[in-house]
């Protein structure tokens, strides 16, 4: 599994899977009565957690027989997306009654899967596998009633996402080639890295990409872009190599000036709203300070005034490897201030509480999911609305 936060994975065509939007979505109106299909579906899905293993080997399995043709759009290697289709599942269920917020997700996985080769003809065979999975092992709640409302279910999510890319077919391409440029080892697992895009490639401060190197074909990874647009085109990116994390340590370790990657198209809503003077609020763990440092950038340059606090958290000062170049900011824009955190002082969010009051300000929060989970926890408890709580992740989905 690479990096909770900018190595997180997408796989070829599903119901849905990866990052939800960049947001805390607000409470859905309907939260207290749910849909009879969202019922029915939450049904089946608490029915299948237990052998959630054996619910995805088997759509696989169903799949690649019935389908043979698509195995070659998949990883040549599995086993690192095993548990993603429940966890896409769970996603769509949890938002299935939160039209925004599900239609968003969905509209991005959409243009994001062109990249795999995916056709509308895809879908079909996709849903196939699934309803085939849900027969299988779901035998306790599963009847016409529970399908019908599946296949509801499946028919409108798989719809947002082939109109989503047949719209961004007009205007992009499906990937970008970028190649390498500059290999910065900041720590011995630590590298920024700056790309220069074949094509021009346009995206906000605040957004993510997905990245494929040669040295993994299929196999895609999350990362957060580490400045805002620049004049010359170049695109940079921070990236921590972790344990199996096979992009994340081929980028770190084995990637050089003239390697050619590809890139996915930009996503996410972590992008500042310049309509308001509100102050900004930023929690930085680990490379999660990496879109921190683009918002700080964007700021700069619509020329705005209004503060930006940035909490910058690390396990120890050696782990606070951009710790310089956020310093250099501070001075650089009087109504920028940067609080780096360590572990062995706080955790980060707790840090936070010492400071404020943070009611009039946006918050920002990107690092790994738990230190997502708690900041989130920790901002609203100190009065911060959810709807201007931004953040890569909204639960445990992609993590």
């Amino acid at each position: 599994m690479e990096e909770a936060v900018h190595g997180d994975g997408e796989a070829p065509p599903r119901i849905a899977q990866g990052r939800l939007p960049d947001r805390a979505s607000p409470e859905r109106p309907s939260a207290e009565r749910p849909s009879p299909d969202a019922i029915l579906i939450r049904r089946t899905l608490a029915e299948i957690a237990p052998v959630a293993d054996k619910v995805t080997s088997y759509f696989y399995a169903l799949l690649f027989v019935r389908h043979p043709e698509l195995r070659a759009m998949f990883p040549a290697a599995m086993d690192t997306q095993r548990d993603r289709l429940l966890k896409a599942l769970l996603t769509a269920a949890e938002h299935m009654d939160n039209a925004p917020v599900l239609t968003e997700y969905l509209q991005n996985l959409g243009r994001g899967h062109r990249k795999y080769g995916t056709g509308s003809t895809h879908y079909p065979a996709v849903g196939e596998a699934l309803i085939g999975a849900l027969i299988r092992y779901a035998t306790l709640t599963w009847n016409t009633e529970t399908e019908a409302a599946w296949v509801r279910t499946y028919t409108t999510i798989s719809q947002i996402m082939i109109d989503a890319a047949a719209e961004d077919e007009l205007v992009a391409p499906a990937w970008w080639q970028a190649e390498v440029v500059s290999h910065d080892l900041r720590t011995p697992d630590i590298a920024v890295i700056t790309l220069r895009p074949g094509q021009p490639y346009g995206f906000l401060a605040g957004q993510y990409t997905t990245v494929e190197t040669p040295w993994w074909p299929r196999i895609w990874r999350h990362y957060s872009f580490a400045s805002a647009p620049r004049p010359d085109g170049l695109l940079s990116f921070h990236v921590k190599a972790v344990p199996a994390g096979w992009v994340s340590n081929a980028l770190v370790h084995h990637a050089r000036p003239g390697d050619v990657l590809r890139l996915g198209p930009p996503a996410g809503t972590m992008t500042v709203d310049h309509s308001t003077d509100n102050g900004l609020l930023c929690l930085g763990g680990g490379t999660g300070i990496a879109p921190i440092k683009a918002l700080v950038e964007d700021v700069a340059e619509h020329g705005d005034r209004r503060p930006v606090e940035v909490f910058y958290g690390a396990r120890s000062d050696h782990d606070l490897y951009d710790i310089d170049t956020m310093m250099r900011l501070q001075k650089t824009f009087p109504w920028l201030s940067v609080r780096p955190v360590t572990e062995d002082q706080a955790q980060l969010p707790d840090a936070v509480r010492q400071y404020g009051p943070w009611t009039e300000y946006e918050a920002y929060l990107s690092g790994p999911p738990g230190m997502i989970r708690r900041g989130v926890d920790t901002l609203r408890g100190i009065g911060i609305p959810a709807e201007r709580i931004r953040h890569d992740y909204l639960a445990e989905f992609a993590s």
